[in-house]
C-alpha cells in the first residue's frame, strides 16, 4: 500500500500529487482495471497473443512523395 507523510510545511495538493505519482509507479490503478472484471483464461491468452502480434508486426517505411511542380 502507497503512502504518503505530509510534512509540517507542505500544503496538500503538493502530497496528493506525490501519493498520485506513488501509485502510478506501484501500477495500482492499472492493477485495478485489468481485476475489475473476471477474464477467462481463453480471454487471456487472446489479448496476450494479439499484443504480440501488434508489437512484432513489421513497421512499413512511408512511400516517397511525388514532386510538386510549381
Amino acid at each position: 500500500m502507497s503512502e504518503v507523510i505530509i510534512h509540517d510545511d507542505e500544503n496538500f495538493e503538493r502530497a496528493l500529487k506525490r501519493f498520485k505519482k506513488k501509485c502510478e509507479k506501484a501500477g495500482i490503478l492499472a492493477d485495478l482495471r485489468k481485476h475489475r472484471h473476471y477474464e477467462k483464461p481463453s480471454e487471456r491468452r487472446k489479448r496476450k497473443l494479439a499484443a504480440a502480434r501488434r508489437k512484432n508486426r513489421p513497421r512499413s517505411p512511408r512511400p516517397p512523395r511525388p514532386p510538386r511542380f510549381t
